[in-house]
């Protein structure tokens, strides 16, 4: 797996995955931010992992799906690095046959089991640095 991430501007910068796919980061303040910046992309991440997890084991119980919302929240250190101390999500669902203990049952093991995002963010990862100059 491999991500390309490049300048575009002060503050801005583009991400494509091998198969051409891009986001944008935006780290300029709020009321000039048009896109994302990556600690929020990373609790998308984690919203977006989970809620897939949760719709496929729904239709796997062959439960009817209508919709799916996730709220999630993320709490961050005051010094730095400014990293997350606690995330939460909040899922709401509308099916007109799941009960409220199925889906819960089903939403945790999304996040806690399932979920690669989640599961990297509570992981102790070795991230390495490589530096290159190119004139």
């Amino acid at each position: 797996m491999k991500v390309i991430t490049r300048y575009l501007e002060d503050e801005l910068y583009i991400a494509e995955n091998e198969n051409g796919n891009t986001i944008n980061i935006d780290m300029r303040k709020a009321e000039d931010k048009k896109s994302l910046a990556p600690i929020e992309i990373m609790l998308a991440s984690i919203a977006g992992c989970a809620a897939v997890d949760i719709v496929s084991m729904l239709k796997k119980k062959r439960k009817t799906f209508v919709d799916l919302t996730v709220e999630t929240t993320g709490v961050r250190r005051d010094e730095h690095p400014r990293g997350l101390t606690h995330i939460t999500s909040k899922y709401t669902l509308i099916s007109p046959d799941t009960n409220l203990a199925t889906f819960e049952k089903v939403a945790i093991m999304a996040t806690h089991k399932y979920c690669s995002a989640a599961a990297s963010v509570k992981a102790e990862i070795e991230i390495e640095c490589e530096v290159f100059e190119s004139k």
